[in-house]
């Protein structure tokens, strides 16, 4: 079993991990990003798609790369954040709901979220809009590092998506992260506990190092 594929992670929420990677001192909550389709949990590996404007001179198209999606994949759209034009649709949410597909992360916004909704399938985004991407936008790359505002992301990175929003988990540290993101999960429940006990949340903090549990460490990323 890969780190990713732990069962804790599915555990773990968007905040507690995004305490563990402030620790590391690593990049990871996309700011802007949520989810426009209902109240999913998401968690997968980065199928990646870069967009471009339109090349008047060799145009080409919104691009059919969905046929290459896994069942463990979350695609991640990269629009560059626009909000004038869309590149997600009613087609692709259906096409992806029947594929299984972990759900879709897009810098940019999508159309037809009704749809999306009516087949139960996760979409976070920027928003919504109605007006289509054709040609407006196209393809640019299959498979590269794209960005979700000020977090990169490259293929096969861990993304974790739930009510608060989206962050991104390098692959590579995947195991680091989940281990952090657990001891800080349980020492906000032993708080909790003290608290119930009898301590004062002031006490239970300072005894558990609350305020310190993401303040990223010396030598760290």
């Amino acid at each position: 079993m890969t780190n990713w594929q732990d069962p804790r992670y599915k555990e773990l929420s968007t905040a507690e991990i995004s305490d563990a990677l402030d620790f590391f001192g690593l990049p990871g909550p996309a700011h802007g990003l949520g989810c426009v389709t209902g109240d999913h949990k998401i968690m997968g590996r980065a199928f990646t798609v870069r967009f471009a404007p339109v090349d008047p001179l060799n145009a080409g198209t919104v691009g059919d790369f969905i046929d290459d999606v896994e069942e463990t994949e979350i695609i991640v759209l990269d629009n560059e954040g626009r909000t004038d034009c869309t590149v997600w649709g009613g087609i692709l949410s259906q096409i992806a709901k029947r594929k299984n597909l972990r759900g879709t992360v897009i810098h940019g916004v999508c159309r037809d979220s009704h749809e999306a909704m009516d087949c139960g399938y996760p979409i976070f985004s920027r928003g919504t809009f109605m007006r289509t991407g054709k040609d407006r936008v196209q393809v640019e790359e299959v498979g590269g590092a794209v960005s979700l505002g000020d977090v990169r992301v490259n293929p096969g990175d861990l993304l974790v998506g739930d009510r608060d929003g989206v962050v991104v988990i390098p692959f590579s540290r995947a195991l680091e992260v989940l281990e952090r993101a657990v001891e800080t999960r349980q020492a906000e429940q032993d708080i909790i506990q003290a608290t119930e006990s009898g301590s004062s949340l002031r006490a239970a903090r300072e005894a558990l190092g609350y305020h310190t549990l993401q303040r990223k460490q010396a030598g760290q990323a």
